[in-house]
């Protein structure tokens, strides 16, 4: 008698684009190759091929221009991040917590969020000088509205039931502050640090183009005007590859542990 045969049909075997990895790796092959072919068919300085951008990358970081160029900028990066997430932070929960200050102050941050980044990164050079605290002060007053709009609306949605239990059983204000608003008020800070990241390392080298010695900002310029178009994707891919690399070691593990609380889709 012949063995009954299953219903079932063998799994098909996954295939390696069908995983998200291999998918971006798809992407970025499509790309470079797209990016090569145009090169190529152009046969200009205007549109280097990869292979002449990476040679002008290598050149810098041989000489150690690119590596100390890149650490000037993330120092950068870094300190107006800090500075712009605790100021931020710090005004957006007052704002948020106090209904009447948020209607007094709520016309200063509308006008800040809408005052041109340029503008205050001209402005602080003229009125601080061509120094590092100008600089560093003109990327995080960039940032600081967007951050206290993000942590506002978070303060805003804090559960009332949770305070009013911190105010009976007499938590304080640190304590308060600590254990009941913080906490809640992950996810926010999640969203704060993804959207900081994004757009402070693009002012910091606008900052640099206009008034330091150094940094990325100050290298584009510089190969700006020698017409080195190749230098100028080298530091910006360069750049970019590290921020990227940042994002996904600390932003996203720290907004997955912000939102580790929300049901997972099955």
């Amino acid at each position: 008698m012949a063995p009954e045969r299953s219903g079932r049909r063998p799994a098909a075997r996954s295939r390696w684009t069908d995983q998200p990895a291999g998918l971006t790796a798809l992407s970025l092959a499509i790309l470079l190759a797209v990016w090569w072919i145009a090169a190529d068919l152009a046969a200009s300085r205007v549109l280097p091929t990869p292979a002449a951008v990476l040679a002008a990358g290598w050149r810098d970081l041989e000489t150690g221009e690119m590596p100390f160029h890149l650490a000037m900028t993330l120092m950068r990066v870094f300190a107006a991040f800090v500075l712009a997430m605790a100021i931020g932070s710090a005004i957006g929960i007052a704002l948020g917590l106090k209904p009447r200050a948020n209607r007094l102050f709520d016309p200063w941050v509308i006008l800040f969020l809408n005052i041109p980044a340029l503008v205050i990164i001209v402005l602080a050079y003229i009125w601080f000088g061509l120094n590092e605290a100008a600089a560093i002060g003109a990327i995080a007053l960039n940032k600081i509205p967007n951050v206290i709009v993000t942590i506002r609306e978070g303060a805003r949605s804090i559960d009332r039931q949770l305070s009013e239990m911190a105010a009976v059983y007499r938590f304080g204000r640190w304590r308060t502050l600590r254990h009941v608003i913080l906490p809640q008020l992950q996810p926010y800070f999640a969203a704060a640090s993804r959207s900081g990241i994004s757009l402070i390392w693009k002012i910091a080298l606008v900052v640099e183009l206009l008034g330091r010695s150094n940094g990325v900002g100050f290298q584009i310029n510089l190969y700006f005007q020698l017409f080195d178009v190749a230098a100028i994707l080298a530091y910006t891919l360069a750049f970019v590859a590290v921020m990227l690399l940042i994002e996904f070691l600390l932003v996203q593990p720290f907004e997955a542990h912000s939102t580790r609380w929300r049901s997972r889709p099955a």
